[in-house]
């Protein structure tokens, strides 16, 4: 379980470092008095990246195994 939970958290930062981010409004803090004012959240603009996902029909040769199981009552 551990294992595919690596594997999920590796997909996700791999996806997350092919993003473009960039900020293009900075963050401001509300003034601080006793009639509070809203402040502003900063914005962002993300270009995720391009992705092609085909599928391919491929044929692959396995070998043929032989087993030889040895009788039960062999002396």
């Amino acid at each position: 379980m551990k294992k595919i939970y690596a594997i999920l958290a590796g997909a996700s930062l791999f996806g997350l470092a092919a993003c473009d981010v960039d900020q293009t409004k900075n963050a401001q803090l509300p003034d601080v008095d006793v009639n509070v004012s809203g402040g502003q959240a900063p914005e962002f603009n993300v270009t995720p990246p391009e992705v092609n996902v085909g599928t391919e029909n491929v044929t692959v040769q396995v070998p043929d195994v032989d087993v030889k199981v040895p009788a039960e009552n062999a002396q």
